[in-house]
């Protein structure tokens, strides 16, 4: 999935973190919150402006962030 039509950051928003465009929903919310066990369609009951599309795009944000990090061994 491409995320950047949907994930978006911005300084004037929630400190330049990732969020869903259109919203203060950030990526570190959404992660938290499915790493804490919800399901996506307990993530949209509970912010109802985050479409399943939004979700995934969060899931394929993070893994490209992951996927670019060096890691160095120690």
């Amino acid at each position: 999935m491409e995320f950047r039509d949907r994930v978006v950051s911005d300084p004037a928003i929630m400190l330049g973190k990732p969020v869903i465009k259109g919203t203060r929903i950030t990526v570190e919310l959404i992660l938290r919150d499915l790493s804490d066990g919800m399901t996506m369609e307990e993530l949209i009951r509970a912010y109802p402006q985050l479409r399943d599309e939004d979700i995934r795009a969060a899931l394929s944000y993070s893994a490209a962030v992951v996927a670019d990090e060096e890691v160095l061994a120690i």
